[in-house]
């Protein structure tokens, strides 16, 4: 498995004749291996970014969360650093987040939020990425030390997980050792940074490419249109309503991100869908939180 560093000055090649059928697109020619940590601010705020390339050009890749967490940033006598970290990441990106927890809560075992999330994803990758999703919104907004057992269980219950099973995954081996092939393939890729994202194209024999940290969304779509070797059209989004009631949260900030919105206008459409009933509102530092007040499921 061989790839190539690459950064925001990469330019897609014209348009070919590569073609991709229906039955292409079954099998989604692009695979994305998304590496990141859970508790970094930079992570999180990347989130609505791969949001909308699923949205908009899902159809051509499927998308592989790896997590690479380096405990020793999160150890103690470090909070003024991971303080003035969080803040920078709230002030330049606009995502929700509150540095508070690393003065009056902080992270009690950063280790354990890692193997809870490996623990979930044995239910499925989805169930694995709607853990990892409830688990962020705690950190982040609301400022819960997250690494207790008591906290992770509460997380798991909310993302309705089998809890039964759940508790068994939490401390076992299978989960440990998940975790440490997340490691193992984020050594063997030279992945030294949170987030970043590698790019392969399964039915070519070319190298993949490595983005290493956070980009403009304009970034990633010109990395995948590069490797489909193809000008290809984005399809358009749902509706709003139709968005949270299958995300079943979002900040102002993502809801702006992802439909081309200014703040503004982006809280506006919100506030209808609240006259509406359909959400309610949680005001956050840098922001607003949007819960969904339905019932639908939640894969995605």
């Amino acid at each position: 498995m061989s790839f190539k560093q690459t950064g925001p000055s990469i330019e897609p090649h014209a348009q070919t004749k590569a073609q991709y059928s229906y039955f292409d697109l079954l099998t989604k020619p692009i695979e994305i291996y998304l590496f990141l940590d859970p508790l970094c601010p930079e992570s999180w705020s990347l989130d609505p970014v791969i949001k909308k390339l699923q949205l908009e050009y899902g159809r051509f890749f499927s998308i592989r969360p790896i997590l690479c967490t380096k405990q020793n940033q999160y150890a103690k006598g470090k909070s003024k650093d991971l303080n003035r970290q969080w803040e920078k990441t709230a002030t330049l990106t606009g995502m929700c987040c509150d540095r508070n927890p690393w003065f009056a809560n902080p992270i009690t075992y950063p280790a354990n939020v890692s193997i809870a999330i490996k623990a979930a994803e044995l239910q499925g990758i989805k169930a694995g990425r709607r853990y990892l999703r409830k688990i962020q919104e705690n950190l982040f907004l609301y400022k819960t030390d997250i690494s207790q057992d008591d906290q992770l269980i509460r997380v798991a219950a909310e993302t309705e997980l089998d809890l039964d099973e759940f508790k068994r995954d939490l401390h076992s081996n299978s989960a440990k050792k998940a975790l440490q092939c997340d490691f193992k393939l984020a050594k063997e890729m030279e992945v030294d940074q949170s987030p970043s994202l590698v790019f392969f194209n399964e039915s070519e024999e070319d190298e993949g490419l490595k983005l290493s940290g956070a980009y403009g969304y304009d970034i990633y779509v010109k990395v995948l249109k590069q490797l489909l070797q193809k000008e290809v059209a984005p399809i358009d989004k749902p509706k709003l309503e139709d968005f949270i009631k299958h995300f079943r949260s979002g900040t102002t900030h993502e809801i702006a991100i992802i439909y081309d919105w200014s703040p503004e206008v982006a809280c506006n459409e919100m506030k209808k869908l609240q006259l509406k009933q359909l959400v309610k509102c949680v005001p956050v530092k840098h922001g607003m939180f949007w819960h969904c007040n339905c019932n639908n499921e939640t894969d995605d």
